[in-house]
């Protein structure tokens, strides 16, 4: 994985990142958008295989 300086912090962080904050239960929350965990799964799975 690549890492590159987080402005201008000593913080280094990956060039690349997932996003899961529509992934979870669609009846909690307010959140019209969620995904269940049947359809987030595979969404995971190729992020994990591609990293």
């Amino acid at each position: 994985m690549q890492y590159n300086p987080l402005g201008k912090t000593d913080l280094r962080v990956s060039r690349l990142c997932l996003g899961c904050m529509t992934f979870g239960e669609p009846d909690r929350g307010n959140h019209a958008w969620t995904l269940p965990e049947e359809s987030s799964r595979p969404i995971i799975k190729r992020a994990l295989e591609a990293a």
